[in-house]
């Protein structure tokens, strides 16, 4: 099958494709390899809700997990072994991409225990082990911007592990993000690490934005407030996009990294799906094009712009001004952005967690009836 014109193009623009979905059955069947031939993808992202979703749809773990009841791993033990093996077999389906694009892609991200977001020296424990377990260069270990999450991304990177950071909701969050990737290569390369060999990315996410934002502007009501509908979650972005320019492209101290081989955190959007289905479905794909992202979407969006996406590629440079104003009717409007940030961080942690203990109460009633 030929190339998707639509993402190629999309890929032409500067783009990495990365598909936000993972599973055994999408790996075994040949499907992500038809991802990666006919429709650019470059890189998967999995966290705590795909895996839930993948294994309990699937029985393809029934083998894995019989096996593992008889060897008496317990209920954690298991969930990283099923996790881990599955990633590392995207890895390997994704070598060929990590090796022609000098490993800036062919990337596949696994998270940390979610469980662990408020806990910095565990977040640092697990990365390194999953890390060593999947064994493989193209990992990306994710771990969330929270507060206790900052330091565990300085020290892993320190380690010579690359990251994805995820869970990132303002642009202030993610000025600090940029800060802990910088310490941490830094210190990488005091630790003697070849940092050109470390890669990270950071995960900002949109429509979950837009969400929160425009239900308060429901609330409030005014015509004013009802006309920033939809807005906020684009110029969020964009912001984030200004700041990544300013650090990486115009800043002082990525250069000195850069002269060792340092390359820089690319912004990555996440959470691409359109909730409200009076938007257009491709809407956080097309208007967020600009050179050195990554966009990764969910199957149903992915599958969306393949058949009617547009590439925008004046969407975000030269859009930082016009986004602010953005910001700034909504303050005026009534809308506490803080506040907003604040709850989706928080939102965001506690779904990922009722995800994995979901998998964790369905993996140990599956151990227990292997069992038996």
């Amino acid at each position: 099958m030929p190339q998707n014109s639509k993402l190629a193009d999309l890929s032409e623009a500067g783009v990495s494709v990365w598909l936000d979905d993972l599973s055994r059955d999408l790996i075994d069947s040949g499907a992500l390899r038809d991802r990666i031939d006919e429709y650019s993808v470059v890189g998967v992202t999995t966290n705590p809700a795909i895996f839930q979703a993948a294994i309990a749809k699937s029985d393809m773990y029934d083998e894995q997990i019989t096996r593992l009841a008889a060897e008496g791993a317990d209920t954690d033990g298991a969930l990283t072994a099923i996790t881990t093996d599955d990633v590392r077999s995207a890895c390997d389906v994704f070598e060929p991409v990590f090796v022609a694009t000098d490993g800036v892609d062919g990337r596949v991200s696994i998270e940390v225990d979610p469980r662990l977001a408020h806990d910095t020296d565990a977040t640092v424990a697990q990365a390194v082990e999953l890390w060593n377990l999947v064994d493989r260069g193209n990992t990306l270990i994710k771990i969330p911007a929270t507060k206790a999450g900052l330091p565990a991304i300085t020290r892993v990177l320190a380690e010579g592990i690359s990251v994805n950071v995820t869970l990132i909701f303002s642009v202030d969050r993610y000025r600090e993000v940029i800060d802990a990737f910088l310490d941490g290569l830094d210190a990488a390369l005091e630790n003697g690490h070849d940092i050109a060999r470390i890669v990270s990315v950071a995960s900002f996410f949109v429509s979950r934005v837009d969400t929160e934002i425009d239900k308060r502007l429901d609330a409030i009501g005014t015509p004013e407030a009802l006309a920033l509908r939809g807005k906020a979650g684009l110029a969020n972005a964009r912001l984030a996009y200004a700041a990544y320019q300013e650090v990486f492209d115009l800043g002082v101290r990525f250069p000195a990294l850069k002269a060792h081989g340092a390359r820089p955190q690319r912004p990555l959007w996440a959470s691409t799906g359109v909730k409200n289905p009076n938007y257009p479905d491709t809407l956080y794909v097309s208007e967020l094009v600009a050179p050195d992202t990554v966009n990764t979407m969910p199957e149903k969006t992915m599958e969306a712009f393949a058949d009617h996406g547009w590439v925008d590629t004046e969407s975000i440079l030269g859009k930082a001004a016009e986004s602010q104003e953005v910001f700034s009717a909504l303050s005026a409007a009534g809308i506490d952005l803080p506040d907003v940030f604040a709850l989706l961080e928080r939102e965001g942690v506690e779904k990922f967690e009722s995800a994995w203990d979901e998998l964790l109460t369905a993996t140990a009633a599956q151990l227990d009836t292997a069992k038996a």
